[in-house]
């Protein structure tokens, strides 16, 4: 498993492998999320403060292992690699949408 971390505070972890874990997480679209995504009032990520993936750490692992995922999805859809936020996040534009 591995973190990403943005100015060294743990954001979100992935039962990714290395590479996948790389790929997925310092992707465009998810530095994008990471934008939009706030926590405690303020985005994830300004843009600018540095982001980095290493491996997960003991804790984080067990946070992950308690994590209840949805395992109800289509059967139908390949089962990749899930990920999960280690801070609270709300996403505002579903705020908008109440």
């Amino acid at each position: 498993m591995f973190t990403l971390t943005i100015s060294d505070k743990a954001i979100a972890i992935t039962n990714a492998n290395e590479a996948e874990a790389r790929e997925i997480l310092m992707s465009d679209e998810f530095k994008e999320d990471l934008q939009v995504l706030e926590s405690e009032g303020a985005p994830l990520w300004d843009g600018f403060a540095s982001l980095s993936v290493r491996p997960a750490t003991e804790e984080e692992k067990a946070e992950f292992e308690l994590a209840d995922f949805d395992d109800e999805e289509d059967d139908d859809e390949e089962e990749g690699p899930y990920i999960m936020f280690l801070v609270d996040v709300t996403d505002p534009d579903e705020l908008d949408e109440d």
